[in-house]
């Protein structure tokens, strides 16, 4: 009978426990990170009346006579399902999604809790801890390498109030952009470049620039580029090809005949043969009357010759002596240009086989190079060469004084800001000047077809300019495909400097791709590079023909800001990867820049932190830099359940949880942290209330099983009576 009442005992005591741990279940329905528990029962060892006996012959087997007595809580589970999580206005408030423990000490570091709770904050000491005043674990950002490393050992989060940062001298540049490689772009600059070289001691005397250089008003050197690459004012490319380009002409071709055109003593058949710009003949035939005067010969003539003036370009009149007087004003591509005479027939028509005059001369295009002579048929690649050779051959015609020196003249040939072929007659020189008359036109021949664009850029200078006049004859504008971006950097002081990158359109080959020079400029008195302008470094970039990065050059440049920062900053450009499109690009689509990047700084002060995902606590400074300062370090244990419990939230590695394994939020498993927000109680009011009832009848039923066995006890004890 005692086996009764003290089951009921057991089953009082075991939903007693049970209703400790819902109780503190429901007290905690509001704390911060807590899990809540679950009492396990388990039966007591049972009392054998009888065992079991296997079946005998024909006698089944018995099951053994047992009798529990009574109930006990053997365990208790502490679920660790998750919490909801809730947002909160404190950027230092941190929620875990997923396994895992903050790590917090109580010690300095020396011993390790672990905690659920992320209502974390900095103390006066800039310390982060928990509402226990625990230091919250991790890493720290090394100060020589800039980087938080959480390889290393955990250590106490503290970030000093204060905080500021130095400044960090820029050591890389890297910068990703698309130039243009179309026959049409929107992005362009003339073709003029300044360079250093001082003006000339006289304004109205022009300096003569060294071969192949071309000059600006004030003397200096002007460098141009490839005029196969170049475009014309509306962006469209010239594309020139090798054998393209123009006749030119500073002054109309003339010959008169030596002697008047005679009166034959019979009529006869009489003809002049002009060679032609490619090389064949055109021959012009005529009768001479022994019944016309001289002068009426020679108009016969001139009417032959001028019948053919749409093919030879040459024209003819009658002069005072009854001879011929022939010009070709070079003006048009339809008709040869010169006069060059191959045979005459006979000295009636005035002229000897010889008398011939070339002031025309064809300037083609070369892609490997110029040939330049004064003249004779000239070849070139770049505006310079275009521009040296005409001054060249302007400057050769004229020989006033008869010592056999001609070019003793002062016309210039520049090309101004506006990227234009200038010309000027200024006059004033002591022999050769006379007055210009500039004919320009197209050149073609027998597998080389007219150049359009580039024609029409240098017909507008056809002019006539009279000696001295202060006239002026202008092309239209020859431009380079360019792109620049700027990025502001940082010397050793933490003073910011703008550095500039210029890119033009340079060369072009079919086979390879495509060049580009890069001009690298910085405000003065800052230096990069030992050459003058030392405030200036050029390079080139060039592309694979399919648009990818091939090579640039320089890779870096040496900074020397001169304003007592550090000499010499190495400071690297990173324009991408050969043969990738990780970075410079020339495709047929419009220069941009799409990133352009420096690793430097300037001094400040600290002014926020907010967290991230993983857990890192980035200081954001007045600067304008943020970076990590400080990573929270978190613990994942094989057995949660198996975590001790401390107050506060605190939860303690026992023998049972298995040891911690630290490392960085949203890896190996445990979960990311969610900043300003925490995880909210884990408990379900709705189970935890039900879970009461549970308990209150079972607590209530065992209560029954006393009295009832009391009553047992107490008929028992009347049989006596």
């Amino acid at each position: 009978m005692l086996k009764s009442l003290f089951s009921g005992v057991s089953g009082l005591q075991a939903h007693q426990v049970a209703m400790d741990v819902e109780a503190n279940n429901i007290a905690n329905v509001n704390t911060i990170g807590f899990k809540y528990s679950r009492a396990n029962f388990s039966d007591l060892l049972a009392q054998t009346k009888a065992i079991a006996t296997a079946p005998q012959g024909s006698l089944g087997g018995k099951n053994p006579v047992q009798v529990g007595l009574g109930s006990t809580v053997s365990s208790m589970t502490r679920i660790f399902s998750q919490g909801s999580v809730q947002n909160s206005d404190k950027n230092t408030d941190v929620a875990i999604q997923g396994d895992g423990f903050y790590i917090v000490s109580p010690d300095g570091g020396n011993t390790y809790k672990y905690t659920r709770a992320g209502d974390f904050k900095f103390d006066a000491g800039g310390n982060f801890v928990d509402n226990n005043g625990f230091i919250v674990q991790g890493w720290l950002r090394d100060e020589d390498t800039g980087k938080v490393d959480s390889s290393a050992s955990i250590t106490n989060i503290n970030i000093p109030p204060g905080l500021t940062t130095s400044a960090q001298a820029t050591s890389e540049i890297v910068l990703k952009a698309n130039l243009n490689s179309g026959p049409i772009i929107e992005d362009y600059s003339p073709a003029y470049r300044v360079g250093s070289t001082p003006p000339p001691d006289e304004a109205n005397v022009p300096v003569i620039s060294p071969a192949p250089g071309a000059v600006n008003k004030n003397g200096d050197i002007v460098e141009s580029d490839d005029m196969g690459v170049m475009f014309n004012d509306v962006g469209e490319s010239l594309s020139l090809q090798t054998g393209q380009g123009i006749w030119a002409s500073f002054l109309n071709s003339e010959s008169s005949s030596t002697n008047p055109v005679g009166v034959p003593g019979a009529d006869s058949n009489e003809n002049i043969v002009f060679t032609l710009d490619d090389g064949t003949t055109e021959t012009i035939s005529f009768t001479l009357l022994a019944s016309n005067s001289a002068a009426q010969n020679a108009a016969v003539e001139a009417s032959a010759i001028n019948a053919k003036s749409a093919i030879t370009g040459i024209s003819a009149t009658v002069n005072a002596t009854d001879g011929i007087d022939l010009v070709n004003t070079n003006a048009t591509s339809s008709a040869s240009h010169n006069i060059r005479i191959a045979s005459v027939s006979s000295a009636n028509t005035g002229f000897d086989a010889t008398e011939s005059n070339q002031t025309a001369w064809r300037y083609t295009y070369n892609e490997s190079g110029g040939i330049i002579a004064a003249g004779a048929d000239k070849e070139f690649q770049t505006m310079a060469e275009l521009r040296e050779a005409m001054e060249l051959q302007a400057r050769a015609v004229g020989d006033g004084d008869g010592d056999g020196v001609a070019g003793e003249n002062n016309i210039s040939i520049i090309i101004n800001e506006q990227g234009k072929f200038e010309i000027s007659n200024l006059g004033g020189s002591e022999d050769g000047d006379y007055a210009i008359n500039l004919n320009v036109s197209a050149y073609t021949a027998p597998g080389v077809t007219e150049n359009v664009r580039f024609t029409r850029n240098m017909e507008a200078l056809n002019a006539v300019l009279p000696v001295a006049s202060g006239g002026t004859a202008y092309s239209q504008s020859f431009n380079a495909a360019a792109h620049s971006s700027s990025i502001d950097f940082y010397d050793s002081l933490g003073s910011k400097h703008t550095l500039r990158v210029e890119f033009r359109k340079t060369a072009l080959d079919t086979v390879t791709g495509s060049t580009w020079g890069i001009t690298i400029t910085v405000p003065e008195p800052a230096t990069i590079d030992t050459i003058a302008p030392t405030n200036e470094k050029t390079g080139t970039v060039r592309f694979n023909n399919d648009g990818s990065l091939a090579t640039f050059n320089p890779p870096n440049i040496s900074f020397s800001g001169n304003n007592g920062s550090a000499p010499d900053q190495q400071v690297n450009l990173e324009f991408g990867t050969s043969n990738a499109f990780d970075g410079m690009t020339s495709f047929d689509s419009r220069s941009a820049t799409s990133g352009i990047s420096q690793d430097g700084f300037t001094g400040g002060d600290l002014i926020g932190i907010r967290i991230d995902q993983s857990g890192t606590l980035v200081g954001s400074f007045t600067n304008g830099r943020s970076f990590g300062l400080a990573q929270i370090g978190m613990a994942k244990f094989t057995n949660n359940e198996g975590l001790g419990v401390e107050g506060g939230s605190i939860f303690t590695q026992t023998a049972n949880s298995g040891d911690p394994i630290v490392g960085t939020a949203a890896t190996a498993g445990r979960g990311f942290i969610q900043a300003a927000a925490l995880e909210a109680s884990n408990v379900d009011l709705s189970r935890a209330l039900t879970q009461l009832i549970v308990i209150q009848r079972g607590y209530q039923a065992n209560g029954k099983t006393i009295t009832t066995s009391d009553q047992l006890l107490e008929t028992l004890i009347g049989l006596k009576r």
